[in-house]
């Protein structure tokens, strides 16, 4: 492979806002201050103070990685401590720690020039406020932050108290566009989305307030036809190839119909709401001499010869940052994890980490279907190529050999058709001549090829792990009993908080001959006996999601 400051060289540039430089390894012994925090986010609770500090992160992180945030166990992203411990040991960050938002804010004001207030009883205008925040330099306060705010010599920039009353989502966002949007960034968006009710965790605000996003929490929900056509303004607007970043609207849409919608532009989806440390994160590069080697179990050119047995293959594919990699029982058995491969652009320090800390048995494969989270049956031609070459390059920058892509467009959650169109297929072929294969869904789907000798396999079955195992064992003894043909080529995936413990335990009570491998021997052993029937997504098919 290629030296990776080449791969480097070539593809960050690609994200405006991250320069080069900044993805140099970082100098030994700088210093950095770092937060703890607890797990209220109630907005009646421990969310305004928690606001203000990421807002603040976002601007004290502007010009070097000044601010770090490690969070409570539970939280979503359960890598915040590990990645601290990284950064001291292979950069040299020495963090001292912050306490209290008052002491923040003695050492962090300075990067500040006022405040915007924002109403608690109305959460749309904490997202405006982070708009305003991230274009004036202003960190973002509730009525009783104010004297806070003050005492640090902070001076009022908007209040937003009153502006909206009375206003439906749209209009309020209607009106921040008609102010604020010419300013902003139109190469990136922040999707503030997520949780509703007493909570919100906008872990992800200090990249939009260091980026000079837009913030917004519109519905791709076709019911709510005023925000979807707002939305459909910003998509338009925004720079080909650009990436939504956050997350969709718990209880105003779905993860489906927004996704989709934002491939229906040729964009990408980098999430959760809940992400955090950006503005930290994109700072780092590559250690010096650092370069990917993924744990490969066969060579490319090895040719093997599958037995009459059944064949499983685990996958993980829901951001290694959010799923197990930290409980007990990792390296246990061969298992798959989709890498966040746009974390070369903001978050390469992230991704030295987890690469670092594999064992033989975890094995990275790319997607999710682009370059980030896409919908590829959706995504428009004259799009298709150009996410796919850079989709190709980042595998290549992290050392991997099989693509995986999902289409839930026309499912709902897991359940639903994941198929992918003959069209999509023969475009990821062509996009894609080194792969060794790919793999296809979410659920179960019914998508399979074989061309060239690299074979295109859907999930047969998805693990829930709220699964009891007992029934997840029965589940996939019947799957081997219906699939008597030999050899059977069981693809699972593993939603992530599974825990690999008691995925041994299942595999110890299946009905044999029964062989976990690599997912790189799979491809190479589907390869050799295409027991599977060769499908696509059947026209006669629903294509499209509820009703959008």
């Amino acid at each position: 492979m290629k030296r990776i400051s080449f791969f480097l060289a070539l593809i960050l540039p690609a994200l405006p806002g991250l320069r080069a430089a900044e993805a140099a390894p970082a100098t030994p012994a700088r210093a950095a201050y770092v937060m703890h925090f607890d797990g209220d986010w109630k907005i009646a609770g421990g969310l305004p103070e928690k606001a203000l500090l990421i807002g603040l992160q976002g601007l004290a992180n502007r010009s070097a990685p000044r601010f770090y945030i490690v969070h409570a166990e539970g939280f979503p992203w359960e890598i915040t401590g590990p990645l601290e411990d990284f950064y001291a040991r292979k950069h040299g960050v020495k963090f001292t720690e912050l306490k209290t938002t008052e002491e923040a804010l003695g050492h962090f004001a300075q990067y500040a020039k006022g405040y915007v207030v924002w109403d608690p009883t109305m959460m749309p205008t904490m997202n405006v406020a982070y708009t305003i925040a991230g274009l004036e330099d202003a960190v973002v306060v509730t009525p009783a932050l104010i004297p806070l705010a003050e005492r640090h010599g902070l001076k009022p920039i908007d209040d937003l108290r009153g502006r909206y009353a009375g206003q439906t989502d749209a209009q309020i966002y209607t009106d921040a566009k008609r102010r604020y949007w010419a300013r902003c960034s139109h190469d990136q968006l922040i999707l503030l989305g997520g949780q509703r009710g007493d909570i919100r965790i906008p872990a992800i605000a200090d990249w939009g307030v260091r980026q000079k996003m837009f913030f917004h929490d519109l519905s791709a929900n076709p019911i709510h036809a005023d925000e979807l056509a707002l939305e459909k303004q910003f998509f338009s607007e925004l720079n080909p190839g650009g990436t939504i970043f956050g997350w969709h609207v718990y209880g105003k849409d779905t993860e489906e119909q927004h996704t989709t919608l934002i491939s229906t532009y040729g964009l990408k989806m980098e999430g959760l709401q809940s992400l955090p440390n950006l503005s930290f994160n994109c700072q780092f590069g590559f250690t010096p001499g650092f370069k990917f080697t993924n744990h490969h179990h066969v060579a490319p050119e090895t040719k093997l010869v599958a037995e009459p047995k059944v064949y499983l293959a685990f996958v993980q594919s829901d951001g290694i940052g959010i799923g197990v990699w930290t409980k007990p029982g990792r390296g246990r058995l061969p298992l798959s994890w989709g890498a966040i491969m746009g974390w070369v652009h903001f978050s390469p320090a992230a991704l030295e980490y987890f690469h670092e800390s594999a064992t033989p048995n975890d094995y990275f494969i790319g997607g999710l279907s682009g370059p980030s989270y896409m919908y590829p049956n959706h995504i428009p031609a004259n799009r298709f190529g150009l996410l796919m070459k850079e989709a190709d390059d980042l595998m290549k920058v992290l050392d991997e050999r099989i693509f995986e892509i999902m289409d839930n467009s026309a499912a709902d959650g897991n359940l639903g058709n994941a198929d992918l169109t003959k069209e999509t297929v023969d475009r990821y072929y062509a996009a894609f001549p080194d792969v060794a294969g790919f793999i296809n869904g979410y659920g179960p789907a019914r998508t399979r090829d074989l061309r060239d000798g690299r074979p295109l396999i859907s999930y047969d079955y998805y693990i829930d792990p709220r699964r009891p195992r007992e029934e997840v064992t029965a589940d996939l003894n019947e799957l081997i009993a219906l699939n008597s043909k030999r050899p059977y080529f069981l693809l699972v995936h593993v939603r992530e908080s599974n825990d690999v413990n008691s995925l041994v335990e299942v595999i110890k009570q299946l009905t044999g001959p029964v062989e976990v491998v690599p997912l790189d021997t799979f491809m190479k052993l589907a390869a050799s006996n295409q027991t599977y029937v060769t499908r696509y997504q059947d026209p006669a098919d629903p294509k499209h999601f509820k009703g959008y």
